[in-house]
């Protein structure tokens, strides 16, 4: 049986249903474990219950986790949640794995969609006698300049509960209460720029996952061949290939309705914006899958929707105007389908603006 953590608010509470619904269809006999952010979140997912699906309010992991608590006090919301990366992950070892026999714990976000099992990801792990498991960014060669932010993502992660893996966290740990800023400073990068030190500091019980087809998001699906499948019930199900993988998870960041259901802000104009023929095989089943996910909730709480908010900090928003105007980023929903309206100009978003930053700032 494989356990996976994840925690989000009730701003990201749609997403985080949507991840379970598509984790208990991928893999059965999982376990989701969600530590809920806020009251109404847990009551909520308490609800929609499940034998597997398990429900942790944050005052819980608190309680057990005095360093953590105080971490409240001298950072901003947003760096607490970070804090809670390594944190959460390590309390449920501590605190359930024996009891509830978690031999490993995966770590997932809330904004993450499985489209396959993910059994390949554990049996790479188990070949390679790994103890911890990354995935790199893979960003395409306009983007390498996005490493800064760290050579690996944070989104998906998996520890094995041995000596090896519960050091790495309690190392991670450790450096995220010490310092977890929203943004670059002195080589450090919120959560994530820790990762870069595991392949010196793990050795090889580090699995860097060379699996294309996991992790795949709007930063790195342009650096990679994708092509459709051409039999079998995978086609049948409009399923693609990632350099020869089949897509197995999908990073859907910043995607979201702004307006009604009808416009979406893509969390693509940084890095390139998708194109239709692979907008309609990812995003479409997601886009339905959030719906279908905010509906259920709605169903229990009279009044719930989405947050519709742009997920970008006011200034970036107003600065990337041009760039929202003539490369697209906002998409229309008709039906199952979302539409950039830019005749396909909106893929070169990303290396424009990796241009521009190169000519005017410098970088």
């Amino acid at each position: 049986m494989n356990h996976y953590c994840t925690y989000f608010d009730r701003e990201l509470l749609a997403q985080g249903l949507a991840l379970w619904r598509s984790l208990a269809k991928s893999d059965v006999d999982s376990v989701l474990w969600v530590l809920a952010l806020d009251e109404f979140t847990a009551d909520v997912l308490r609800e929609v219950g499940g034998t597997w699906l398990r429900v942790v309010p944050l005052t819980e992991v608190e309680a057990g986790d005095a360093e953590l608590a105080a971490a409240k006090v001298n950072r901003t919301r947003v760096e607490y949640f970070f804090a809670l990366s390594p944190c959460w992950p390590r309390w449920l070892l501590e605190k359930h794995g024996m009891r509830s026999g978690i031999e490993r714990i995966t770590s997932v976000e809330a904004e993450m969609f499985f489209f396959a099992s993910p059994t390949r990801i554990f049996e790479a792990m188990d070949a390679a006698k790994a103890s911890v498991l990354v995935t790199a960014q893979r960003l395409p060669l306009w983007l390498k300049r996005s490493e800064r932010h760290g050579k690996f993502n944070v989104g998906l992660l998996s520890f094995q509960n041995d000596g090896v893996g519960r050091a790495c966290l309690d190392e991670w740990r450790g450096r995220c209460l010490g310092r977890c800023h929203d943004g670059q400073e002195a080589g450090k990068y919120a959560d994530q720029k820790y990762l870069d030190e595991w392949p010196e500091r793990v050795g090889a019980a580090l699995l860097v996952l060379p699996n294309a087809g996991v992790n795949l998001a709007p930063w790195n699906w342009a650096g990679v061949e994708i092509t459709a499948e051409t039999g079998g019930a995978d086609a049948a199900k409009g399923g693609l290939r990632l350099e020869g993988e089949p897509l197995v998870i999908f990073h859907f960041a910043r995607f979201r309705p702004i307006y009604g259901d009808w416009w979406w802000q893509s969390g693509q104009l940084d890095y390139g914006v998708m194109p239709r023929r692979l907008r309609r095989r990812i995003y479409s089943p997601y886009g339905r899958a959030l719906l279908a996910a905010r509906d259920e909730l709605a169903a229990r709480r009279a009044g719930f929707d989405f947050t519709r908010r742009p997920v970008r900090r006011a200034r970036e928003f107003g600065r990337s105007w041009l760039l929202r105007l003539v490369f697209g980023g906002g998409w229309l929903r008709v039906g199952d389908e979302f539409f950039n309206l830019r005749g396909g100009l909106g893929r070169w978003s990303g290396q424009c603006l990796e241009k521009l930053r190169a000519i005017f700032l410098r970088t």
